[in-house]
């Protein structure tokens, strides 16, 4: 059976770091850059034809402040963590004068260009793991996602759960609405989802950068499987960590530790599942640009060798 490389991208801009990150803050740059990356990773996308999702925060797809009240949710999650509660956060007219919480045009080009999924992210990027949220919160959040999706034109298949924070109490509400594929962490340690206190242990942190270059938790692959009859997972295999200028000089390790994997993958037919945040190349988008290339050659060459097919997370049922 030929292996499968897939690809997703969290498209969450400022919603996915709003509890960590200001709007003016030094981390604007990574997330206005983003912007202007995505095009270019689209633009190699089309060239290699690889497949990507793209796992959609449902606030971004609104035209205006008036149409983000109107699909938002009457109840609304009430976390004993405040800061998650993305309902605070002060937001602009439009996409025009407010970049970074509105992207109805970039996900219009996404879905323009060949072989892009939309998929969703949640509606407000919601915490599935935190305290004093509830699974009735979680359907009000997800229906007003389908809602607007769907009112845009976009079949909403599959989800990437914001900070991966997988709650199988919730399957049923995803099976509801016809999202029937979830991309999960890997099984190692380092990689199992917080335990809802909002924060990641530093030994996990240390443990999943040493892993970026060198097989300290042995070679990852990306297992689809169902979870029911009608639920399939898909395992993330690595996260594509941004460039680093402190990190330059290992930089090579860290491809090799990619291609690697991908090569197992391939030759034992078995899938493998990359998957980053587009803000990830807001900066030193050029060397990430160029990461990702050197991945996506690699991936034609394989599928040359051993028939490795490039699929999106909703083409896995």
């Amino acid at each position: 059976m030929a292996s499968s490389f897939i690809i997703s991208l969290d498209f969450e801009l400022h919603w996915g770091v709003r509890d960590k990150k200001t709007v003016g803050g030094p981390y604007r740059r990574n997330l206005m850059g983003a912007r202007t990356a995505i095009p270019f990773m689209l633009k190699l996308f089309e060239m290699y034809g690889a497949k990507a999702t793209w796992s959609t925060v449902g606030m971004l797809f609104a035209e205006s402040k008036e149409e983000w009240l109107a699909y938002a949710p009457e109840r609304k999650p009430n976390y004993t963590n405040s800061k998650l509660d993305a309902y605070q956060e002060v937001i602009g007219k439009n996409e025009k004068e407010d970049p970074l919480h509105f992207a109805h045009s970039i996900i219009k080009r996404i879905s323009e260009t060949a072989g892009q999924e939309i998929s969703t992210h949640t509606w407000s990027h919601y915490y599935c793991l935190e305290a004093g949220q509830t699974k009735e919160d979680f359907r009000a959040d997800v229906d007003a996602a389908v809602r607007i999706a769907t009112d845009k034109g976009y079949k909403l298949e599959s989800i990437v759960f914001p900070r991966n924070q997988y709650n199988p109490d919730y399957d049923d509400v995803l099976l509801y609405h016809g999202i029937n594929v979830i991309r999960r962490n890997p099984s190692h340690p380092f990689y199992r989802e917080d335990d809802g206190d909002g924060s990641t242990e530093l030994w996990k942190r240390g443990g999943r950068l040493a892993d970026a270059y060198v097989p300290v938790s042995g070679y990852q692959n990306g297992k689809t499987e169902k979870l029911s009859s009608e639920l399939i997972s898909t395992v993330g295999s690595r996260f594509l960590r941004p460039y680093s200028q402190k990190l330059r000089k290992l930089e090579n390790l860290r491809l090799h530790r990619i291609k690697s994997e991908m090569k197992k993958a391939a030759k034992s037919g078995m899938d493998y599942h990359l998957w980053w945040h587009p803000h990830n190349f807001g900066t030193n988008t050029e060397e990430n640009l160029y990461i990702l290339e050197r991945i996506l050659e690699h991936f034609k060459v394989l599928e040359k060798e051993y028939g490795m097919e490039s699929k999106g997370m909703a083409q896995l049922r």
